[in-house]
């Protein structure tokens, strides 16, 4: 049960991105931290490098091999509950379909078997901040979430709600490189 809870905050955390306070007061950029892989490989994640200009592909770039970790306090009836921290979500990819709609591809995790989940968002984009929209989406088994998330440089924050209440969250963007 504690999973299906999860599953929205997951599902709207697929969409992300403020790493950039450091740049933006001038200071030097954090090196990126590097993890070895179980096939000998060593895969660095990474905030340092640039976004493209172009608000779309920015989206795109920042959505391919990416973390977010972040932060959320349930809300019901108005009220915030206690701030949590510790959940990480995978996105592998975020493909523009047409107009404003796009699909998020997340991995999850649901015991012990992973799996790819194709998320249907609409993407609206202000400038240079892209802000995800999912209006009444039905997760069979797990209810029908609506939510608003933005994202800004490497940092997320936004809204969902259901039928048991909501969550707000807000938090950080990592990708992967090779």
């Amino acid at each position: 049960m504690k999973t299906l809870f999860y599953l929205p905050l997951f599902l709207t955390l697929t969409v992300f991105v403020a790493g950039t306070h450091l740049l933006a007061q001038g200071q030097p950029p954090a090196e990126p931290a590097k993890e070895s892989k179980s096939d000998g490989t060593t895969r660095t994640n990474t905030t340092s490098q640039p976004l493209p200009s172009d608000p779309e592909q920015r989206f795109k770039a920042l959505f391919t091999k990416a973390s977010l970790s972040g932060r959320w306090a349930a809300l019901k009836d108005g009220q915030l509950g206690e701030e949590r921290t510790g959940d990480k979500y995978n996105i592998v990819s975020a493909v523009k379909s047409s107009g404003d709609k796009w699909i998020v591809h997340a991995k999850m995790k649901y015991g012990d078997r992973e799996f790819m989940l194709p998320i249907p968002v609409q993407m609206k984009f202000v400038g240079d901040t892209a802000i995800l929209e999912v209006n009444d989406l039905a997760i069979p088994g797990g209810g029908t979430y609506t939510a608003r998330v933005m994202f800004y440089e490497r940092t997320y924050s936004g809204t969902w709600k259901g039928q048991r209440g909501g969550v707000m969250l807000y938090g950080t963007i990592t990708n992967e490189t090779q």
